[in-house]
């Protein structure tokens, strides 16, 4: 696995270097925006882990340039924990958001689970007007192909792979995720707001269980 390492302070992606080491997992580092838009269009990441307040290039300038050539998953990494900067990362095409300061060992567990894709039975689904090639990971929305981050993706995958079932947020955080997020299980919540947008018209197919979760509710 080869990471991108994008922040200004030096002593940051130090010690992500040296979990990093610890995983044998590659990695390149980048100082501002600008070094990392470069480094993504002449290398192969896995994932890029995406400081947001930089000199020169913020995070969320570098993430909206990456997204025009390149689907790489990102994580970014913020002093901010308002679900508004959250939601904003997610509409630029971030994948998850690590607020600092964080645990090194959560942030490995996190980049293990963005770079893992859901490897489906079924390789098309359609509801209607909503069509999902799961070989190409395409999503289309009567005909159009509609744009969804990594996680949005495989949200969506599990969600119709578990059809008129009622999944709890805990539920999803294990098995979308694939660690424990005790405590911020609004990351569900948020996820599930983009893509609900992004289905448009068929942002009902997705319905919510009080007190308990998300459910993709569809009768033949």
């Amino acid at each position: 696995m080869k990471v991108l390492i994008v922040d200004d302070e030096a002593l940051i992606r130090d010690v992500i270097k040296e979990y990093l080491k610890l995983e044998n997992m590659d990695y390149l580092e980048a100082n501002d925006g600008y070094e990392a838009i470069d480094l993504v269009k002449n290398n192969d990441f896995d994932v890029v882990i995406m400081d947001i307040m930089m000199p020169k290039m913020d995070g969320y300038t570098a993430v909206k340039e990456i997204r025009k050539f390149s689907d790489v998953p990102f994580i970014m990494l913020s002093a901010r924990s308002e679900e508004y900067d959250k939601l904003t990362c997610f509409d630029i095409g971030a994948d998850d958001y690590v607020t600092k300061p964080f645990s090194p060992r959560e942030l490995i567990a996190r980049i293990k689970a963005v770079t893992k894709r859901n490897q489906s039975t079924n390789s098309m689904y359609k509801f209607k007007g909503l069509e999902i090639d799961c070989n190409a990971h395409e999503v289309y929305v009567d005909g159009e192909s509609i744009y969804l981050t990594p996680k949005e993706y495989d949200l969506l995958i599990y969600l119709i792979e578990n059809k008129n079932i009622a999944l709890s947020r805990e539920n999803l955080l294990e098995n979308i995720w694939g660690y424990d997020f005790y405590g911020d299980d609004r990351t569900v919540d948020t996820h599930v707001k983009t893509l609900r947008n992004n289905l448009g018209k068929y942002r009902d197919f997705i319905v919510t269980i009080r007190k308990v979760g998300y459910k993709f509710e569809y009768k033949e």
